[in-house]
This record gives structure tokens, sequence and C-alpha cells, in this order.
């Protein structure tokens, strides 16, 4: 089943995003094909990073919000919320 994990980060705590960003690449790797895609949301002008959007490929709700859980940005306290939801590709390369 797909999900995706939308996260807002919490205004002025960039520096909680760059201290905990090589724990978190890890923490993605280590869900290997499970994570579709992810990536920052950024800023209008592209120059800052305000959250984070992911796409997995888990079994049910309750190992999204495990990995939602398990995200070192999450537990460092980066994000202000995190709303998780069922998901179908519709268009793309993965489309039915």
């Amino acid at each position: 089943m797909l999900y995706v994990v939308q996260c807002q980060d919490k205004t002025n705590h960039a520096h909680v995003r760059q201290e905990n960003r090589p724990a978190h690449l890890e923490f993605l790797r280590s869900w290997g094909d499970k994570v579709l895609l992810g990536g920052p949301l950024l800023t209008d002008d592209g120059e800052g990073m305000i959250g984070s959007l992911l796409i997995l490929d888990v079994e049910d709700r309750i190992e999204a919000e495990a990995f939602a859980e398990g995200d070192p940005y999450g537990k460092a306290g980066l994000f202000e919320t995190v709303v998780i939801k069922r998901y179908k590709i519709v268009v793309g390369t993965k489309a039915d």
C-alpha cells in the first residue's frame, strides 16, 4: 500500500534539520525499497527547506506510522505537523 508522509518543519528549526540530516538519510536508506521517493519541501525561492515529503510502499498504516515515528528528524523535534495519508498513483511511471 502506498502512503504519503508530509511533514512541516517548525519555524526557525533549520539548525535541527542540518544537525540530524546524516542520521535521517541513513534512516531512509535502512528502509530500502519501501521508500519510493522522498525529499525536502522548499521555500518558494528554492533556497530553504521547510518540510519533507515521502511516498512509502508499506504493508499498512501501522508500518507508515512506525516509519514516521522512527525518523530522526521527528525524534529531534523538527516537525510542527506530520500527516500520513493513503495514496494511489494515477499518472506517472508506476500508474496502474
